[in-house]
């Protein structure tokens, strides 16, 4: 496909869809496919579409009815439709794949998309499983497809500043010991499932992949982050976002070990994954806390907390406060659209070859963590990795 040289630079995501069109024509745009075309999935090419740039070729899903709801969602009648992975892959004019299926999908999908040459936004987290990121990694080392992972605050231009200006010019915190990160009420988690029949049109085996194979269960699609041999419901989903910041501002992506205990306090509805956790993550100097319920518990704000001994930041996506301990606080308020940034970042990195905000080994050192954190809560130990970084040992 032909592509004309254009520049997207920090202020890109200030130009509009039709300005973009202006700069490239229709011809020359990227033709993406969604796999997977939940919530998530049908959000974030709604993203996509946004910026001009991007033009659907083809929906892929296990329900034929996710796809309807994504086309109606996006006004979007004459679009294709598949159950297969592979009629995606050997479509000509699919140059990208938005990557939002169920986790424990990921990394078989993901290697089969960046082989086949395919440039690749994969949300997080990237892997289910630790020993998945080897081969994902080694799939994208021997191509050339630009890999964006979804921990889309890598390209919001507030974390930047807060990086330059409190983590790297200046020891405006001090020395940082605790960074504590809070996200709590997630009623999309706590939602009650009945029982259906198996709708018509819809693959459970597909859905299935390389998990075992048990008979069909409604809940087990419908709500799939509240078992573990599908997702790790809020110890990945949510604790990887903020513990990705935390790495970042820190400098530091290698958790020494990590304890979290929790439970299915109050939602025993059949669901494996926990309801309620609370982790710690020790790193060298500093310990990372992590407090979560998918409960209607209320907190001031959704948000990391760094405490340094001369002041704390507390940053939050729509903004962070700095409390000095001598001196007045400040107060930011930020508007960005971090999904949207984050977009561009990937178009940035496709068009002109840089390494996108958030590439592969962003992504796995964010999930890092998480799989201590996890593994952790199953084993009720504290955990580690062992020397060589291929496998999570004892502690103890």
């Amino acid at each position: 496909m032909k592509r004309r040289d254009f520049v997207i630079g920090t202020g890109a995501a200030l130009l509009s869809a039709a300005s973009y069109s202006n700069i490239i024509g229709a011809n020359d745009r990227l033709g993406v496919a969604l796999v997977g075309a939940g919530r998530r999935g049908r959000w974030m090419l709604k993203k996509m579409l946004e910026t001009g740039i991007f033009r659907p070729i083809i929906l892929c899903d296990v329900w034929d009815e996710q796809m309807k709801r994504t086309k109606d969602f996006l006004k979007l009648d004459n679009l294709k439709e598949t159950y297969s992975i592979d009629e995606v892959l050997s479509n000509k004019d699919v140059d990208v794949v938005l990557l939002a299926s169920p986790d424990h999908l990921h990394k078989s999908y993901a290697v089969k998309i960046v082989k086949a040459g395919k440039h690749l936004y994969l949300e997080k987290p990237v892997t289910l499983k630790y020993q998945e990121g080897y081969s994902l990694k080694k799939a994208l080392n021997n191509s050339s497809s630009v890999c964006q992972t979804g921990t889309q605050q890598r390209s919001g231009n507030m974390y930047k500043q807060i990086k330059e200006d409190f983590f790297e010019s200046s020891k405006m915190l001090g020395n940082i010991v605790f960074a504590r990160a809070v996200w709590s009420d997630f009623g999309w988690q706590r939602r009650k499932i009945e029982s259906r029949p198996e709708p018509k049109n819809f693959k459970w085996n597909t859905f299935l992949g390389e998990s075992t194979k048990i008979p069909y269960q409604w809940a087990r699609y419908d709500a799939w982050r509240n078992y573990k041999e599908y997702g790790a419901g809020i110890l990945s989903d949510l604790l990887t976002h903020w513990v990705d910041v935390a790495q970042w501002m820190m400098n530091d992506t290698n958790p020494l070990n990590a304890v979290t205990t929790g439970g299915i306090y109050y939602l025993k509805d059949g669901r494996s994954n926990p309801d309620t956790v609370n982790s710690v993550i020790q790193y060298n100097k500093w310990n990372f806390s992590f407090e979560c319920t998918v409960l209607p518990i209320k907190n001031s704000q959704d948000s990391v907390l760094f405490q340094g001994t001369k002041g704390s930041l507390e940053v939050f996506r729509s903004g962070y406060i700095y409390r000095p301990h001598v001196g007045n606080e400040i107060v930011y308020e930020n508007s960005e659209d971090l999904d949207l940034a984050h977009v561009y970042n990937f178009i940035d990195a496709i068009k002109t070859g840089k390494k996108p905000s958030a590439n592969i080994q962003v992504g796995l050192d964010a999930v890092k963590p998480s799989h201590l954190a996890v593994s952790s809560y199953w084993e009720g130990k504290k955990v580690m990795f062992n020397e060589e970084q291929t496998k999570i040992i004892d502690a103890n």
